[in-house]
């Protein structure tokens, strides 16, 4: 039986480089290098990031499971070079005995038994995430030579939210709006206000979160279960995007707001056109999605919905009130380079998470040995409606 998809990434934020080792690809995807690091390109941009930003320019490189550019069944290995790697050198990588608020220091260090810092910061960084990225985009790649497309962007910050709402028709020409946003924001009036917002918390030494949002496009009904809870399709992206850096919540669909409403405004009513029978739902069609795309931990035929909140970078310019660990004293809390806000990196982080789980639960679903055993278990499926 094929190796259920699954991906672990290894590598510190000023080590010599990261590593995402992905197990369970089919034989026969053809990895696009220029994709990937496409999409490695946005995740460092966004207004409010920091001097980081401007040194690395991140590339992934193939160490192993292609032969000439095609995977072959055993694990893809991708490699993105650190060009400030400085973690060996403690004149440029010095202890860290002040904790910042929020951040993983004080929890580290003292699970660690240390007064130093360092070692936690360093692979809590989100820089980790780049290698997340990676491994996403791979799973794009995949999940793209099937009709399905994920759609990832920012819609708010602060008490500002783009009011729009993405559809399998228009999503593309949001997606266009979005690359030409500083923030990755599909609108150009909330753009322009996140800005100012971040500009704002940049001049008061402050930091600024956001809400990001995936949807993902031609969704077969079927993938996730309903029998094992931690295998429950809207389980596991709650998983993947709560373990990105700095993410607070997440709600599938309508989220949260259920609560406020009765039944009759929460379910989606299901209606039956036979001229759209051929489409990604079977032509069982939703007036609504409110449940985002997830019923019984299963798609439904629906775009699949997530949103995820990013609380503010812990890293203040201003500091907060901290302990030096050595002395046990009241400080000010250390200062380490940051961004004022990674709200656009975010976005981009979790559509890459999100498309990770999907593809799982599609290979799961339809896996085989090579591209060609999933293509004719997909078609077979598909003939099946």
């Amino acid at each position: 039986m094929p190796t259920p998809l699954r991906y672990q990434t290894a590598g510190e934020s000023h080590g010599h480089s990261l590593v995402a080792l992905i197990d369970g690809l089919p034989e026969g995807l053809r990895i696009d290098l220029d994709f990937i690091n496409h999409e490695l390109h946005r995740r460092q941009g966004g207004y409010g990031r920091g001097a980081r930003q401007r040194i690395e320019s991140d590339t992934a490189e193939i160490l192993a499971g292609t032969r000439a550019g095609v995977t072959i069944g055993s694990p893809l290995c991708l490699r993105i070079a650190n060009r400030d790697h400085r973690l060996d050198d403690p004149d440029k990588t010095p202890a860290l005995s002040r904790p910042r608020p929020g951040h993983a220091d004080l929890a580290g260090s003292l699970k660690y038994g240390t007064t130093d810092c360092r070692g936690t910061l360093e692979r809590a960084s989100a820089r980790e995430t780049a290698a997340r990225v990676a491994a996403g985009a791979v799973a794009r790649l995949l999940l793209r030579a099937f009709g399905m497309e994920s759609f990832g962007f920012v819609r708010g910050a602060i008490d500002v939210q783009a009011p729009i709402e993405p559809t399998a028709t228009n999503w593309s020409a949001l997606k266009t709006v979005r690359d030409a946003s500083e923030v990755a924001c599909p609108d150009v009036e909330t753009s322009e206000r996140i800005i100012e917002l971040i500009h704002r918390a940049k001049t008061e030494k402050d930091t600024v979160g956001g809400w990001c949002e995936t949807h993902v496009f031609g969704c077969v009904p079927g993938l996730g279960t309903c029998m094992q809870w931690e295998e429950r399709l809207d389980a596991r992206l709650a998983y993947a995007v709560m373990g990105i850096q700095a993410f607070k919540a997440v709600e599938i669909g309508l989220g949260r707001a259920c609560a406020a409403r009765f039944g009759s405004r929460v379910h989606d009513a299901i209606v039956y056109d036979e001229s759209t029978r051929t489409a990604s739902h079977f032509g069982f069609q939703r007036s609504s999605n409110n449940a985002g795309g997830l019923e019984g931990g299963m798609t439904n035929g629906m775009p699949v919905v997530v949103h995820g909140t990013m609380k503010p970078i812990s890293t203040l310019l201003q500091g907060m009130p901290s302990v030096d660990l050595r002395t046990r004293e009241a400080v000010q809390s250390q200062y380490e380079r940051s961004d004022v806000s990674a709200i656009a990196a975010a976005s981009v982080v979790m559509e890459h998470v999100v498309a990770f789980e999907v593809a799982r639960a599609f290979l799961l679903k339809f896996g085989g040995d090579t591209m060609r055993e999933v293509e004719s278990a997909y078609l077979r499926y598909r003939s099946m409606s």
